[in-house]
Order: C-alpha cells, then structure tokens, then sequence
C-alpha cells in the first residue's frame, strides 16, 4: 500500500532518497531501537519496565503497515541468528520460549498499528488511542496465551498480564500525546 499519511513518510517526502535505502536504513533504525527499548528497565511499580512495547507502538504508527512489520521481523531474524537483540540476549529458544507469544504479538501489533497508520489514525489522539488498546491487547493476547499453554494460564495473567497493566497504560498515553503533535506539527 502506497500511502503518505505515515509520520515518516511526511517527515522524509521533502528529501530525495532511493526507496530501497530509505527503507534499509529504517528497518535497521527501528531493530535498534528495539534492542536498545529491550535492555533498558525503567523503575515503575509493581515491576520495572522496558520501553519495547513503546517502541513497537511508535514504530508501527510512525512507519505504516509494510514496513512496521518488516521490521519488526527482522528483529526477530536477528533474534533468531543470535544477535543479543532481546532482553536476555539471543538465539532460537527465544522464539519457542516462554516469552515467544509476546515476541509474535509485538510483531503482529506493529501491523496492525501500522494498518490505522495507513488510514491516517496516526493523526488524532483518539484513534491513536483506539489503534494502540488493540495493539496491546493482541501483545497480550499472544503473549499471555503461549505462556498459559506452558505454565497454566491462572500463572500466565498473574506473571504475564497483571504486574504490566499500569506500565502499558502508561506507554500507551505517551505514544498517544506524542505521535499526533508530531504528525500535526510536520504536517502545518
């Protein structure tokens, strides 16, 4: 889908840039900023968080569709080849571990989120908002089901779900307040 109503590509349409490259450099852009959001903890209560769930949001409402989930998988290509991309590193048992159905999500989250992207959902604040609630609950919802069909799914909401609400409403407000007053201050 060819479409300009993404952040990138307003902030990115007044220079002339081969597509390809264009495209290139922001995958790698966006893995690094998956990797680095992955390893950073933030003290926030009841448990500290990461900003990888907030990256996952920017990117899929900055970069669109397509590219949202390129990225995102490519992350987890790199995951996979061992490059120490995920919190605790890297490698294949990271993808069939007890954290893979969050991986998965994030990357279907991204599509998703890069979908209301496409249709200019980026735009307002709330169907920023409303883009963002489904892409949580579909990370959640992976997340939490893979890892109840491992350790039972009462375990999986206390462990997966509950401990993370306030730090993702959280993430969810900043993405919210962040990404339409960018997009509206390119786009004047």
């Amino acid at each position: 889908m060819k479409n300009n109503t993404t952040l990138i590509n307003s902030i990115l349409s007044p220079y002339k840039i081969n597509i390809y490259l264009k495209n290139i450099l922001l995958v790698f852009f966006g893995t690094v900023l998956l990797a680095a959001s992955s390893k950073v903890q933030v003290p926030f209560w009841p448990v500290p968080m990461t900003m990888q769930t907030f990256i996952v949001f920017i990117i899929g409402m900055s970069y669109g569709s397509g590219l949202a989930f390129t990225t995102l998988a490519v992350y987890l290509l790199e995951g996979a080849f061992g490059l120490p991309v995920f919190a605790k590193g890297g490698g294949l048992v990271y993808l069939t571990g007890p954290t893979a159905g969050y991986l998965y999500g994030m990357v279907t989250a991204a599509w998703v989120i890069g979908i209301f992207s496409d249709l200019g959902y980026n735009k307002s604040f709330l169907k920023s908002l409303k883009s963002l609630l489904i892409g949580t609950f579909i990370i959640f919802l992976l997340g939490v089901g893979y890892l109840g069909s491992i350790i039972g799914f009462e375990k999986a909401l206390v462990a997966g779900l509950y401990p993370f609400v306030l730090s993702e409403i959280f993430k969810i407000l900043l993405a919210t307040a962040l990404i339409p007053n960018i997009t509206k201050y390119i786009n004047k």
